[in-house]
């Protein structure tokens, strides 16, 4: 469909951060006309209709989207427009047509239930391939920015150790090998030893972890199950440098590093902090095309 498709079209937004600015103006520019849950800052049209509640959204919308940053576990949207509390139930889900698209970054277990029940299509835009390919770029580029900030030594010629080789870890091992660091690629797969290998990448299989991460002057884990324990973490030099990019609590046992001195960050929603106006623009390539589909 062409870009006049979604002239008219009225699509709920529950909050966000500068990620869904950007999103807001790519809609705009597209014809959409937007209900939004508090004023968007910077953003003022007449296609914009601000509400103060989810009991105010219309029934009729053809979709609706919650920010990236999702919900707590209580199901509190994270980032809002608004200065109340915004907290998805049952009953705005019952409320709204069947066949509805509801987006959002990952859906806690309620969601699901209840977009299931009542026949709404669930998006988790997260875990889709085209947006975490594309998002795992300003990752590998905030969690670098991270480290130089706070490192007093250069990645170049250092030895920085990347936990996973899914589409984070890929896309920051490549980048730091192009920095000139030591890069080594965690894994447990062949095709993840091939594709270490292809790249020119130190190859280490995890349950070989425990004796090579003393080597490590940065780590990067992109693994969202508990990796580095308490055992693994007393292997790690004290000077070195731990950043967990994994989903929310991480992949490190974060209490133990900081009783054994070691500097560990969950670095959470880097796109969003590095670079709003491009993950933004991820979302607004994707997003009306599949609300189009």
């Amino acid at each position: 469909m062409n870009i006049e498709s979604l002239v008219d079209q009225k699509i709920a937004l529950l909050g966000g951060d500068a990620r869904e600015i950007e999103l807001i103006s790519i809609l705009l520019d597209k014809g959409a006309a937007l209900q939004i849950i508090g004023q968007p800052p910077q953003i003022d049209s007449d296609s914009i209709e601000v509400v103060d509640s989810l009991e105010e959204i219309d029934d009729d919308v053809i979709a609706v989207i919650a920010p990236m940053t999702g919900t707590d576990e209580k199901l509190q949207v994270k980032k809002t427009f608004a200065d109340k509390e915004v907290v998805l139930t049952e009953d705005f889900f019952s409320r709204l047509t069947a066949g509805t698209r509801f987006f959002i970054g990952f859906a806690k277990p309620e969601i699901k239930d209840w977009s299931q029940k009542y026949g709404i299509e669930l998006i988790e835009l997260a875990a889709l391939d085209e947006v975490a390919i594309l998002n795992a770029i300003p990752t590998a580029e905030g969690a670098i920015e991270i480290v130089m900030r706070e490192m007093p030594i250069t990645l170049h010629n250092n030895n920085s150790f990347v936990l996973g080789l899914g589409r984070v870890g890929f896309s920051l091992a490549r980048m730091l090998k192009g920095m000139g660091s030591n890069t080594y690629g965690v894994a447990r797969k062949p095709k993840d030893f091939a594709r270490a290998l292809d790249m020119g990448f130190e190859q280490v299989a995890f349950k070989d972890l425990d004796k090579e991460i003393s080597k490590a002057d940065f780590i990067f884990n992109t693994v969202p199950t508990l990796i580095l324990d308490e055992e693994l973490l007393k292997n790690v030099r004290k000077d070195a440098i731990i950043i967990d990019l994994a989903s929310y609590p991480g992949g490190t046992d974060f209490e133990a590093a900081k009783r054994l001195g070691l500097k560990a960050e969950l670095a959470l929603g880097l796109p969003g902090k590095v670079a709003p106006k491009s993950a933004g623009q991820i979302l607004g390539k994707v997003i009306p095309r599949m609300i189009l589909e």
